[in-house]
């Protein structure tokens, strides 16, 4: 539960929800303007693969863009899917990092939170929190 709700936060944060839908809506329009542009784009379902394979520099070829519109509106999503595509990677590495923040706090919550109890601590958790100690001091 945790691990989704740190998503969200990143996701959020990033800003990355607000420009996955801004491309969604892009994408979409897209298809519209090159179906109703382009001469031999009959159906919204072809003209909606058209950019798909547009999006994900596929270029399949089964559907070429003839017009000066199309062709500019094909650059257009180019464009807007590369940056899209870039993105990823760095909400990627942002969610990975604000996890290990979130493991280390915690970690060290609980760290604390035994010093404070160190009275009440059986002979286990002693020996545990010691070992614990030695490692952090090797890993320094």
């Amino acid at each position: 539960m945790k691990k989704t709700r740190l998503l969200k936060i990143v996701l959020k944060r990033t800003g990355a929800i607000k420009l996955l839908c801004s491309y969604v809506i892009v994408f979409f329009a897209v298809s519209v303007a090159i179906w109703i542009f382009e001469p031999n784009i009959t159906r919204l379902f072809d003209s909606i693969w058209y950019c798909f394979s547009v999006a994900t520099t596929i270029g399949l070829g089964d559907v070429l863009a003839t017009t000066l519109v199309g062709r500019v509106l094909s650059i257009f999503l180019s464009i807007c899917s590369i940056l899209i595509i870039a993105v990823v990677p760095g909400v990627i590495t942002s969610y990975y990092v604000e996890s290990t923040k979130l493991r280390a706090d915690e970690s060290s919550a609980k760290f604390l939170d035994d010093l404070e109890r160190l009275p009440e601590l059986s002979k286990e958790e002693l020996v545990e929190l010691s070992e614990k100690v030695k490692k952090f001091n090797r890993k320094k």
